[in-house]
């Protein structure tokens, strides 16, 4: 597995998931469960999503000859 998530997006990733998983023990609903995938793929810096489009929001260095 190659990474494609990135530092800001990684922070995005966790803030949302604890904002999902916190809305749902305030509004006690299984809902909040919703939380656990961003967290996770924060936690392993690879979106499954991100695969079929080539996307990445890793920094890449390349360097030039």
């Amino acid at each position: 597995m190659k990474k494609n998530v990135g530092g800001i997006d990684r922070i995005m990733r966790l803030a949302a998931g604890l904002a999902i998983i916190i809305l749902g023990i305030v509004f006690q609903s299984w809902w909040g469960l919703i939380g656990i995938v961003p967290i996770f793929t924060a936690a392993i810096n690879w979106c499954p999503l991100y695969m079929p489009f080539g996307l990445s929001t890793c920094k890449t260095n390349k360097r030039k000859k």
